[in-house]
């Protein structure tokens, strides 16, 4: 078996390659990955250097590949995006349909496809739910994505598989993306605050309790990291994941009340209370538990005891693979 993988000096790349390996699931397996802008340095790993968006050379990287494991996003630059969300989806499925013995796609979506917190949604978002993208280029390919993923299916018959994917965190992400001061990700507090209240905020340590539209403490998605390669690899050849597409998120929205009040309780932070516009959902992760067995392991409280105790060695620099 042969493995090609898109994205793999990501984030979740980083931490997807050692558990594969780790993993005698896939004892015997060789990896393949396209790299551009990155490129990994490891003695288990064959790289092919260029541009998803070069279709003689995902045909040349599809030769004697067996699956796909496609991670490769980019945010907000529209050029970049649609090479990559595009161009690149398309020449990956095209070569994927056209090259003899390959057996299994997977892709890593986004739940920006179902709009996350930008729109209302009355009930659980379930796999069912219409795609609604929220306003930009990186929101629409991954609603392209998964349309290009479903109908190559139907079309061509091929076996594909997507894991929707809210916010991946690792590591001390989650502290920065509540921070005033070093912020990781959105809405950003300029967007939400007067810029003297930014500072007043940060110099106090205080940490936000967003609201949402409703006026309630806002209910977002996330997943930690390990949950997602936990997915991937249960995922990858197996034959209940034929077909389908998966919800992968934490099994409870985080609460950002919840949030501010165990840090309060437990490290003295205060926090702040911000109103906005957004949305609180919650992405229902079930059918990936009936189907792959698979359940995630990190909650709300692990997600922030890890962040908040997480100390970064020299050698460990922090790392925005895009800004969230």
């Amino acid at each position: 078996m042969k493995l090609l993988v898109t994205g793999i000096t990501g984030k979740v790349g980083g931490n997807f390659l050692p558990a594969f390996l780790a993993a005698g699931k896939f004892d015997g397996w060789s990896i393949r990955a396209i790299c551009n802008n990155r490129v990994i340095e490891h003695p288990a790993v064959e790289v092919v250097r260029g541009s998803l968006s070069d279709a003689d050379l995902v045909r040349s990287a599809m030769a004697d590949v067996t699956h796909v494991l496609h991670m490769a996003a980019v945010k907000e630059s529209p050029a970049l995006a649609m090479d990559v969300g595009v161009k690149g989806m398309f020449n990956l499925l095209e070569a994927f349909r056209t090259t003899p013995g390959t057996q299994q796609f997977v892709l890593i979506g986004g739940d920006c496809s179902v709009g996350h917190m930008f729109h209302a949604y009355d009930t659980p978002i379930t796999e069912t739910a219409p795609r609604r993208a929220y306003p930009g280029c990186y929101a629409l390919t991954k609603v392209i994505e998964e349309v290009m993923l479903e109908q190559y299916g139907i079309q061509y018959g091929i076996n594909t598989c997507c894991l929707r994917a809210p916010w991946i965190m690792e590591k001390d992400d989650f502290r920065y993306a509540l921070s005033f001061k070093d912020q990781f990700g959105g809405p950003a507090w300029s967007e939400l605050v007067p810029a003297e209240a930014i500072e007043a905020h940060a110099a106090a340590g205080a940490v936000p309790l967003l609201r949402d539209a409703k006026g309630a403490p806002l209910k977002r998605n996330f997943v930690h990291v390990c949950d997602l390669v936990c997915a991937i690899l249960t995922a990858l050849d197996n034959d209940a994941a034929r077909g389908q597409l998966f919800n992968i998120g934490m099994s409870q929205p985080v609460d950002y009340g919840f949030v501010a009040a165990h840090l309060r309780a437990t490290r003295g932070l205060p926090s702040v209370e911000i109103g906005t516009p957004y949305h609180s959902n919650w992405l229902d992760t079930s059918k990936a538990g009936l189907l792959l067995n698979w359940r995630p392991t990190v909650d709300t409280k692990l997600l922030v005891e890890r962040a908040w105790d997480y100390r970064r060695a020299p050698d460990d620099p922090r790392i925005v693979w895009y800004p969230g």
